[in-house]
């Protein structure tokens, strides 16, 4: 009879800390699209071990989709941490910058021996854009001469204050994400798109310094193969590929720039595209096109897209997918003859090397998370530029 009033106490014990366990629901805005698989510890200081990970369950009647990261949070906050743990390949957020300083207080070093040293943190914000734009003549052809004295810049309808750096960039890295739908509406000229797609990247990739990676989707995405710069593995990657299913098209495009694209770790600039090919008709997409939209904003992303659609007429999907370009800086593709497919690769190959790259500072930035139209104009009316629509400003 003794025994049992241990038994009933480690049993009240767990369960209250089951209950504390499925309340840590995720507070990020895209969790509830995408909710991630977080893990709680709990230690146990009498016995000195640690208990199992508690995994916080699903939302409920959700669909299955792409799998999450720890921290899918999109938000451009800025952060504020010690020179040890800034990472200094982090990828800007809403192309606003935070540079941090730490010092500790004269006379005084932090270490484990003194727990109680304060850190002090020297916060400085940078408040700069950088946008990656095209510029073209009448006829379509690239301009690749122009200086920053022949553009005008407006950020939320006022002139930008300052330009910090303008570049003609013609071989800048390239991070290059290649969505090829994979739903049933595509099945009858599958097989064509899929060369076309390797000879693009066959093509396209520098080793050394460009690297892409293979998502196929239908009802979820898929990852054939991830970021690397051989083009052997990335073309086995899109050959992987097999019809069948509905769309999620959003799907793709958000996990695409938050999940690859916008985590990804390389040093120095490089330029960050998607190649989607697609007939833009979606149906299974737990996010919504303007979240898909603001996703690859906020990931620095241009979208370039190439409609499958053969019937010769502009539907609704080829609408969609205009949207996507338009708003990133990209342009879309409408080859009526599936031969035409690898005319509008060979035309995303060369815009790649054919753009410029402008750095400023707004007029009256404020740090509150609103979004802020982008608009570059030529002086030469003659000249069409361009480039992103907007961004979302970080917040304090």
């Amino acid at each position: 009879m003794a025994m049992k009033y241990p038994v009933l106490l480690f049993a009240t014990v767990g369960l209250a800390w089951g209950l504390a366990a499925q309340e840590q629901l995720p507070t990020a805005p895209s969790a509830t699209k995408f909710p991630p698989q977080q893990t709680t510890t709990t230690a146990n200081p009498n016995a000195g071990q640690t208990a199992a990970p508690a995994q916080s369950p699903p939302p409920a009647e959700t669909k299955p989709g792409p799998a999450a990261p720890a921290d899918p949070d999109p938000s451009p906050v800025a952060q504020t941490s010690t020179a040890q743990t800034a990472p200094a390949t982090e990828p800007s957020k809403a192309n606003a910058l935070t540079n941090s300083t730490s010092a500790t207080p004269s006379g005084s070093a932090g270490s484990a021996d003194n727990p109680d040293d304060q850190i002090t943190t020297i916060r400085k914000r940078v408040d700069e854009v950088n946008v990656v734009f095209t510029v073209t003549d009448k006829r379509g052809h690239f301009v690749k001469d122009l200086t920053k004295d022949d553009f005008r810049v407006y950020d939320d309808n006022k002139p930008a204050e300052s330009v910090r750096a303008f570049r003609r960039e013609t071989n800048l890295p390239l991070r290059v994400g290649l969505l090829i739908d994979a739903s049933n509406s595509v099945r009858d000229r599958f097989k064509f798109e899929q060369e076309a797609a390797i000879e693009f990247l066959n093509q396209i990739i520098q080793a050394k310094s460009d690297k892409a990676f293979v998502v196929g989707f239908d009802t979820t995405p898929e990852v054939t193969q991830d970021m690397t710069e051989n083009t052997e593995a990335l073309s086995h990657g899109v050959r992987m590929l097999r019809p069948g299913g509905g769309t999620a098209m959003y799907d793709a495009i958000y996990f695409a720039c938050r999940d690859k694209l916008m985590k990804d770790k390389s040093t120095g600039a490089t330029r960050r595209a998607i190649i989607l090919l697609s007939d833009g008709e979606d149906n299974q997409s737990r996010v919504s096109r303007e979240e898909a939209v603001e996703m690859a904003q906020r990931a620095e992303v241009i979208i370039y897209a190439i409609s499958t659609n053969t019937s010769g007429l502009k539907l609704r999907g080829d609408k969609i997918m205009e949207h996507f370009a338009d708003e990133t800086g990209g342009k879309a593709f409408f080859p009526f003859k599936i031969q035409d497919v690898a005319d509008a690769f060979s035309q995303i190959q060369d815009e790649l090397r054919s753009q410029y790259d402008v750095s400023y500072k707004p007029a009256d930035f404020a740090p509150n998370g609103k979004y802020r139209k982008i608009e570059i104009l030529a002086d030469n009316k003659k000249y069409k530029v361009r480039a992103r629509k907007g961004y979302y400003a970080p917040t304090q």
